[in-house]
């Protein structure tokens, strides 16, 4: 079975996240045409990061968190958040402020 319009312009969006930028589920899905599809972002993630090469790490949760739990993946995706350069304060939080990656324009893929 094919890729969906919408799983096809998430993996775009998460493929765009720069080194030392974030951004988050709910972003990603609202960016890709699906303001309510934070939950298929996860799926997306899950199944497609490795065959699609996706910067899965820069995706957090709209809080600036880390969804993993610890002991499940939450050291790696910090340890590589940090070594691109992205401080976390002491309760785990990421500065959304200083680290949201917002697209100054929307890819032609995604304009109707």
């Amino acid at each position: 079975m094919g890729k969906t319009v919408f799983t096809e312009k998430v993996i775009e969006m998460i493929k765009a996240i720069p080194e030392g930028k974030v951004c988050s589920y709910g972003r990603i899905a609202a960016l890709a045409g699906n303001s309510r599809g934070a939950r298929q972002v996860v799926r997306i993630l899950h199944s497609s990061s490795e065959k699609e090469h996706l910067p899965w790490q820069r995706v957090v949760n709209r809080d600036g968190c880390i969804s993993l739990k610890k002991g499940q993946g939450y050291e790696r995706q910090r340890k590589l958040l940090e070594i691109e350069g992205i401080k976390f304060d002491f309760e785990g939080r990421i500065d959304l402020d200083t680290y949201l990656w917002c697209p100054i324009e929307q890819p032609v893929l995604l304009k109707k």
